[in-house]
């Protein structure tokens, strides 16, 4: 296992040194005897670590006392239908930038609960993909939000500037699923952030909300008690049982970031690891990314081999190098490589040296 990088885009690599205390504490926790997994959510015990892991969490992103943060069920697929409902009437609108598969789905299935317009998309210039400035579309002040993900885990289109109306009253709503905790943030700038766990938090199953005040109270009369965020605030996030585990691993991950020195240092960090690798694929003529400079991710770097019938090849002998999870999404092909903040720099040096061996015997 020390010689495995797992390139995986979700559920992705957690830092090996989260996974060493949960591997530790894991049937004796706390001297308790037992597992996390296995102590009530409302004894005092998990209710510390639920706390803790907030508080770490709102030290980490500087949270404002008027936001709320929720540690949910159903992932970021589940946020897709709570967003709307908590936020929008059914005749309300809500307004789209669609840049990737996620922030389309994100419209589908916003779709089945208000109004929806799509004010701009992705494009192609020569080649390249890259999102239109706000010169190019307006936010409508009457929209009861706008959304767009932040971060496109299949495209590898990262978007580092925020979206706002001319008022700035209209709520910004950002999917972070795949760069949250990456770099920081100016929390005021979004009326409602979410996040599945999966990539840069935690276990898969989790979904983290973090939510302005004064969007909670104005959901509908049909939305499920599980996704209702004013209940789930005012409950601490256990209106139901809670999945702890997660919630538990969550914490560590919090905790591991701020030993690492917080999220400037991430960011440091991250864009490291994407310069190394874009740099490769910039200099050869052997790989290719379709991103414009300026919107390529720094937790998904995707490429393509000037030759796709050695793909199979690439990929084979990748895994036999220990470079694992490189497959690119069904939907585009070719690689990516999912460098979360879990993966150390060491990772994305191995796989560049992988790359230009693969590239001076094939090229």
């Amino acid at each position: 296992m020390q010689n495995t990088f797992n390139f995986s885009a979700g559920p992705a690599m957690l830092p090996a040194e989260v996974m060493q205390q949960a591997q530790e504490e894991l049937i004796n926790w706390q001297d308790l005897g037992t597992s996390v997994m296995e102590v009530s959510h409302r004894g005092k015990p998990f209710i510390e670590v639920a706390e803790q892991a907030e508080s770490d969490l709102r030290e980490l992103l500087s949270i404002p006392s008027d936001y709320s943060v929720l540690f949910m069920h159903g992932g970021g697929r589940g946020q897709f239908s709570a967003v709307p409902l908590n936020i929008a009437g059914q005749n309300e609108l809500s307004q789209h930038l669609v840049t990737g598969q996620w922030s389309v789905a994100a419209e589908e299935e916003a779709r089945r609960f208000c109004q929806t317009q799509i004010i701009a998309t992705s494009k192609e210039h020569e080649g390249k993909m890259y999102v239109p400035k706000q010169d190019e579309w307006t936010i409508a002040e009457e929209s009861a939000y706008f959304h767009y993900c932040t971060n496109e885990t299949v495209d590898g289109i990262e978007i580092d500037w925020v979206p706002r109306s001319t008022s700035g009253n209209v709520p910004v709503v950002a999917d972070m699923s795949s760069n949250i905790l990456s770099k920081p943030l100016n929390i005021e700038d979004y009326g409602l952030i979410y996040a599945g766990a999966q990539k840069n938090i935690g276990p898969s199953g989790l979904s983290l909300v973090i939510v302005r005040n004064e969007l909670l109270g104005k959901e509908r009369r049909d939305t499920p008690s599980i996704f209702n965020y004013g209940l789930q605030a005012k409950s601490g996030s256990m209106y139901n049982t809670p999945p702890t585990f997660s919630w538990y691993l969550a914490g560590l991950v919090f905790k591991w970031l701020k030993a690492q020195g917080g999220l400037s240092k991430m960011a440091e960090t991250n864009l490291q690891k994407s310069q190394l690798l874009y740099s490769r694929i910039d200099e050869s003529g052997f790989y290719n990314n379709n991103v414009r400079q300026d919107y390529r991710s720094k937790m998904n770097v995707t490429f393509k081999l000037r030759d796709e019938s050695l793909n199979d090849s690439f990929l084979k002998q990748a895994e036999e190098n220990g470079l694992v999870a490189l497959k690119g999404h069904r939907s585009v092909g070719g690689m990516r490589a999912s460098i979360y903040n879990a993966m150390p720099i060491s990772g994305a040096q191995a796989l560049v040296d992988f790359m230009k061996e693969f590239e001076r015997k094939n090229g």
